[in-house]
Order: C-alpha cells, then sequence, then structure tokens
C-alpha cells in the first residue's frame, strides 16, 4: 500500500459522527442538517430536459477533453462572466471539462508536484481552515502542506506577507480558495495581483477555488475571479502557472451531475490533460450536454442567487440580536461561519441534543499552525436547506441560547 495513506487526517464528517456518538436528541423534533454543504435547491429544469434527451448518447465513449462544444460553452461563460477581453481565452487549450472540482483540485497536485527535491520536501501552500480535498492533495503528491491562517483580524482573508520566504522557495502549487470556504471572504484584485506577482517569482502553480463565485448578494458586484486579474497582463501566456476551477454544483444547484471545469495556463492544461487521460475521468456524453445548457443559461443562477438572499436575510436578523453567537451576512457563498462562546465542538453537541440541529465544529476544518487553531470557536452553518428549515433552524438555535 502507497505509505501517504498514512498521512491522511479523518474526514471532517467522521469526526463530526465521532462527535455525534451516542447523543440522543429529541424525537418530536425532525433532523435540520446545517452541516453538510450539498445545494437542495431544485436543478434547473432546462438542464434536466437536455439530460434525458440526451440520455442515449451514452452508448458512445466520450473524449477526456470533453466536446468542442462543452468547451466552447465554458469559455464563452468565462469571458462574460470575468470580462475577459475577445479571444484571450481559447477553448481550444485554456479549457478542460472534469468530473466536478473535487476530482480536479485532488489531481492537480498529482500532475504538478515535483517529488525529487532533494534533502527537503516540496511545499503546498494552502488556506486554514480548508477544503480537505487540499491536503490529501498534498500529502499523496509526497509534499509538505503549509498552512496559511485567514483569521477575523483581517476579514478571513490570507495574508501573503506573511508566508516566510523559506516557504515560498520550498512552494510548488498554492490553493487559494475565494469566495472562501468556510468564511465567505472575497479576495480582491489588489491581492491577487500581489499574489500572482509573488508566485511569479518563486515559479508556483496558483489554484484558484471559486466554486462559490456564483453565489452572491448584490447583482453588480459578482465576485473578482483570478482569471480576470491574471488576464490584465495581455502578451502571450496571460495565465501561466494560473488555473482555476469552477463547478455546476453550486451555481445551478447540480452536485450529482459531477461536471465542472478548470482554465488558464494552456502548457499546464495540456499535461494535466495526458494526466486526466490516463486517470480515465472523462464525462459522459449525456453530462456534457446538460453542462452546455447549464453554461449557457444565465436566469436559473440569478434566481438560486435570490433564494439564497432570503435565507440570508430571514437567518440573520433572528440570529444577528442573539448573545452566544457572533453571525455576520459573508461576502459571499452559502455558508454562516459563526463565532461562538467556548469550545465550539461543546457547542455542536448540545446543539445536536437539545434541538436536534446539526453544525460542523470549526477545528474539524483547520489544523493548528504556530500555536493558533483558526477554526477554534467557530462552527459552520451550510444554509443549503428550504427556507422554513433554515428559519426553523436559527429558531432552534435562538431557543438554545436563550
Amino acid at each position: 500500500m502507497n505509505p501517504d495513506l498514512d498521512r491522511l487526517h479523518p474526514y471532517p464528517f467522521e469526526k463530526l459522527a465521532e462527535l455525534k456518538a451516542g447523543a440522543e436528541p429529541p424525537v418530536d423534533r425532525k433532523h435540520i442538517p446545517l452541516s453538510i454543504g450539498e445545494p437542495r435547491h431544485a436543478p434547473p429544469a432546462i438542464v434536466l430536459d437536455t439530460l434525458r434527451e440526451a440520455l442515449p448518447q451514452i452508448a458512445r465513449y466520450p473524449a477526456t477533453k470533453g466536446e468542442p462544444a462543452l468547451r466552447e460553452a465554458m469559455a464563452g461563460w468565462l469571458t462574460r462572466r470575468f470580462r475577459l477581453g475577445d479571444g484571450l481565452l481559447d477553448p481550444e487549450t485554456n479549457v478542460l471539462p472534469v468530473a466536478g472540482t473535487r476530482e480536479a483540485l485532488f489531481a492537480i497536485a498529482q500532475a504538478v508536484v515535483d517529488r525529487d527535491t532533494g534533502d527537503q520536501p516540496p511545499v503546498v501552500l494552502m488556506p486554514n481552515p480548508f477544503y480537505q480535498i487540499y491536503e490529501g492533495a498534498a500529502l499523496l503528491a509526497g509534499a509538505e502542506p503549509y498552512y496559511y491562517p485567514t483569521l477575523p483580524g483581517n476579514g478571513f482573508l490570507p495574508d501573503f506577507d506573511a508566508i516566510p520566504e523559506t516557504i515560498w522557495q520550498r512552494a510548488q502549487l498554492l490553493y487559494v480558495c475565494s469566495p472562501g470556504n468556510p468564511s465567505g471572504a472575497v479576495i480582491d484584485a489588489p491581492r491577487y495581483r500581489d499574489l500572482l506577482a509573488r508566485a511569479r517569482r518563486h515559479d508556483v502553480v496558483v489554484a484558484a477555488d471559486e466554486c462559490y463565485s456564483e453565489i452572491y448578494f448584490d447583482e453588480h458586484e459578482p465576485p473578482t475571479g483570478l482569471l480576470e486579474v491574471a488576464g490584465e497582463r495581455g502578451g502571450e501566456t496571460p495565465f501561466e502557472n494560473v488555473i482555476v476551477f469552477h463547478s455546476l454544483s453550486k451555481r445551478s444547484n447540480l452536485p450529482g451531475l459531477r461536471s465542472g471545469l478548470v482554465a488558464g495556463d494552456a502548457a499546464l492544461l495540456k499535461r494535466f490533460l495526458r494526466y486526466r487521460t490516463y486517470q480515465g475521468c472523462a464525462l459522459p456524453l449525456p453530462t456534457q450536454l446538460a453542462s452546455i445548457t447549464a453554461w449557457n443559461d444565465e436566469d436559473h443562477v440569478r434566481a438560486n442567487r435570490g433564494f439564497y438572499r432570503e435565507k440570508f436575510d430571514a437567518v440573520l436578523d433572528i440570529l444577528e440580536p442573539v448573545a452566544g453567537i457572533d453571525v455576520r451576512r459573508p461576502d459571499a457563498g452559502f455558508y454562516l461561519w459563526a463565532g461562538v462562546n467556548g469550545d465550539e465542538r461543546d457547542f455542536a453537541r448540545r446543539l445536536f441534543v437539545e434541538q436536534n440541529v446539526t453544525v460542523l465544529p470549526g477545528r474539524f476544518l483547520s489544523r493548528e499552525a504556530d500555536g493558533v487553531n483558526p477554526g477554534a470557536g467557530f462552527v459552520r452553518m451550510a444554509l443549503v436547506a428550504e427556507l422554513d428549515d433554515c428559519v426553523e433552524a436559527a429558531e432552534r438555535i435562538r431557543a438554545m441560547l436563550y
């Protein structure tokens, strides 16, 4: 067996199950899970219609690179959404379909990291708290994870200047998540420019997880994307050492479709395509055709944002005045990253036992680094359920704390 498998940590939901073991919630209250970020809104009907009509295409082998029409739809959406210049993003070289971004976020480390670095292992940098796939990808690529904190004093944004020069010198890959999971903080253009300048000096690939970019509250201020900042450079290789990840799971309420995209550095994607061809993760043709419909339609995405906006308004009205929990509207995304008094694990277990509501303790999403665990004292609440359930959960939290 690969010895690096023994380096993997238990997944957050394994820890959550252990925390809840033996607990008996009230039987007269239905369970309301706020722990898992699985969209619960209805998938768009136009996508389901396309999927049904395309089912006979399941008889054909799909290409790993995807159908040209799919890459064109993806490149078109990225160009419109991030205001890229005409022709800046080539569907032939700058875009690839992936079977959901989870597998691609893992696979990119296996393709990028060079283990043969001498006495010290290569470094993969990642935010802390973080999506645990980043850490697992680094460990199984033979790299050393470096956890850069995203703390409340800095608006839950990363401070790339605080990363030691010795770490930058060993770094090969940096994961960044914006809007952030779990905080919802959005990295702005100046901070992205500084990151790109530093990464290029050290020849570090920047992998931007932007899966929550289409859930935001002001229709006139969508979150900044790394591609639009990288594209400012112009020239023949504006996306050098840059790769971004987008998904239909959150944007279009299609988590079970397992469809997303990677885009950016053409030279990197050429080699990544070779890796993925051997990995065997081509999207079935019905999935590709349904994805074309989804990427080409914005009406369902705007409606989806409206549902989340309504839920955040209602939940914040209930919880903001409550002592014992500190909540704020995030910049984007569908999580509330709520501060609580005391050990957040005790809060989560008590909430389950007394109110049959499940939230995720923050330290299950983070690691202690330099004596600080940035997840301690926080719980993550995913407002993915229907409005009535989110309101009911907020009222139960309020009842527990009064």
